[in-house]
């Protein structure tokens, strides 16, 4: 369970991020996080990956308060979360298969693993033909899916996906979306930041909605309603 325990945020210019933010989620659960630029989303997600630090108030990932932990301890406890942004962040000379190579490499795996998992994992993406090209060769929408494929490839136990489909026109969004929720039936927990109407509405699953730091309105099957 991921919970946050009545979080504030509050920068030295005294504007306000974060006001009191208390709710859970479960594990295996799809939530969508939605609000005007601003409201709140990012910050919130920077809490979660120990980015960023609560003025008040706490952040647990099951029984963990995060920003108790020692310093050493948070490049452990974020393999757990794997992360989707909306610019993709590939390293350019890397092709596909390598990007996610190396992520693998990053976390120990032994070359046998990286032999037998990426190709999987590009499989599930639908990019199994793309594994040899450079993210220069690729589309928007298949460079999100290597971006989700590096993601997953360690079986984190949450994937924090910032605006995923921010860049992409319809058509991937729909594609990616659809990868979202067959991760998701995998039973791994999803939490999703997004503006696009489209995707909140195809979801059906639960909807957070932010405005100015607070939760406004929490809904288990939502719609987007802002």
């Amino acid at each position: 369970m991921i919970h946050y325990d009545k979080v504030s945020k509050i920068y030295a210019d005294n504007s306000v991020a974060l006001d009191g933010v208390n709710f859970s989620i479960e594990p295996g659960e799809f939530v969508s996080i939605v609000g005007q630029s601003g409201a709140g989303k990012t910050t919130l997600l920077k809490m979660l990956l120990a980015e960023d630090r609560p003025t008040e108030g706490s952040v647990f990932f099951e029984s963990i308060d995060i920003h108790a932990v020692s310093y050493k301890r948070i490049p452990s406890f974020r393999r757990r979360i794997g992360v989707v942004f909306q610019d993709f962040r590939l390293l350019p000379h890397k092709t596909a298969y390598e990007n996610i190579a190396f992520a693998m490499e990053a976390a120990g795996r032994t070359d046998e693993e990286i032999a037998s998992d990426v190709p999987q994992v590009l499989e599930l993406v639908d990019l199994r033909d793309k594994m040899w090209n450079f993210p220069s060769e690729l589309s928007g929408g298949e460079k999100q899916r290597v971006a989700i494929a590096r993601a997953i490839i360690n079986q984190p136990d949450v994937i924090v996906a910032d605006e995923p489909t921010g860049n992409l026109d319809p058509l991937n969004t729909k594609e990616i979306v659809e990868i979202f929720s067959k991760i998701s039936q995998m039973g791994t927990t999803i939490i999703l930041t997004t503006h696009n109407k489209g995707v909140i509405d195809s979801l059906r699953n639960r909807v957070v909605t932010m405005d100015r730091g607070k939760i406004v309105r929490d809904d288990k099957s939502g719609r987007y309603a802002l």
